[in-house]
């Protein structure tokens, strides 16, 4: 028998039809049915795309991050956070596309974030989805940036379906609520004055760690003892799954100053484990008692600070004492990213709902 021949096709070419290839066996492996929707997100300062196929299963998702650039100012600088979105979009777009395997045509919809955030991050985000959308022909559909971050949970947990209840938490963002059904929610409740994150950011800054703070504080605490000190923990009073957290940075700040003022040295670690368990704490009792009421066996967590590896901890072992399955989505889908965006718009695609051209940001965009 002769051997067999091995063809070495030479790198240039390679390059030029290994991506036709690739776009082609995409078309081939597409139903009838199938949905596809490239997703856009800008709604602070990560500038994502993604395209995603029937809702849950991400083709492609393409984040290009500013943490560098604001690291500086020591937090988000809108004006610059918009800018660099104008920047890169386009770029981050066709990168999505490239990496499906996919073209422009091939899409049944574009979907993006109009809400909430800053408003001039989302003008960029909205303005690119528009023109792509009159260019091309193709069905446009907002989408609720928080309802985004729920839905991330969809991607990796095909299993997942409504009814849940999920603790949303990010920097801009603390909301416990109800899904009903998909596009469908109750909120239970949400932050009096800072958010989860934005209290992890300033605690941070305070404390030396600098910007972004929730990753910091994660990993500084699991040095420190969570016990050192007794931070408050808010409750409100006529709304019992409402979050305050300034009562919280205010306590640190206080004793921050405390030892200060009497030449105390202090303990970076400490405070800082001290600080995430009192925001953990708060963050899961409010929840368990929701899931109890509601009598719901499935909760979820989504959002930047979902990451936090001490808040993951707490309600993998508070769910499985209650047997409640619990869900979580991967580090990448908590922080913003077009993939979650898509998952959202997949939903809305199928119960009919399209925008026209008159779409704009809402930066207080509100849920429900």
């Amino acid at each position: 028998m002769p051997p067999k021949k091995i063809y070495v096709i030479p790198e240039g070419i390679a390059d030029a039809i290994l991506p036709r290839v690739k776009r082609e066996y995409r078309i081939m492996e597409k139903k009838k049915d199938d949905v596809l929707i490239l997703a856009v997100e800008s709604s602070c300062d990560e500038t994502a795309a993604a395209v995603v196929k029937n809702g849950r299963e991400v083709l492609s998702n393409i984040i290009s991050s500013q943490i560098a650039l604001h690291t500086v100012y020591g937090g988000v600088v809108p004006e610059i956070a918009s800018r660099k979105h104008i920047e890169k979009i386009n770029q981050v777009i066709d990168e999505a596309l490239k990496e499906a395997g996919m073209g422009l045509k091939e899409m049944d919809a574009i979907a993006v974030t109009y809400g909430p955030g800053l408003v001039g991050a989302l003008l960029v985000g909205v303005s690119t989805a528009k023109a792509i959308s009159f260019a091309s022909g193709i069905p446009l559909i907002g989408v609720h940036h928080i309802e985004g971050h729920i839905n991330a949970n969809y991607i990796e947990n095909k299993e997942l379906e409504p009814p849940f209840i999920c603790l949303v938490v990010s920097g801009g963002h603390s909301h416990l609520v109800v899904v009903k059904d998909y596009g469908e929610y109750e909120i239970l409740g949400r932050t009096r004055d800072d958010a989860a994150g934005e209290a992890f950011d300033k605690v941070a800054r305070a404390i030396g760690l600098g910007y972004p703070g929730g990753p910091k504080i994660d990993k500084v605490s699991k040095e420190g003892n969570a016990d050192a000190i007794l931070f408050p923990r808010a409750k409100v009073v006529d709304a019992v799954y409402d979050f305050s957290f300034s009562g919280l940075k205010s306590a640190v700040l206080n004793y921050l100053n405390s030892c200060e003022m009497k030449g105390i040295t202090v303990c970076q670690a400490d405070v800082a484990a001290s600080f995430q368990k009192a925001v953990v704490d708060v963050l899961v009792e409010h929840s368990m008692q929701a899931v109890k009421e509601y009598g719901l066996k499935k909760f979820a967590i989504a959002g930047g600070v979902a990451s936090n590896s001490s808040l993951r901890e707490a309600f993998v072992r508070e769910c499985g004492a209650r047997q409640i399955d619990f869900y979580c989505p991967s580090p990448i889908f908590c922080t913003d990213n077009a993939a979650m965006i898509g998952t959202a718009a997949y939903y809305e695609y199928l119960k009919g709902v399209r925008h026209g051209y008159d779409l704009n940001a809402v930066p207080n965009l509100t849920l429900g």
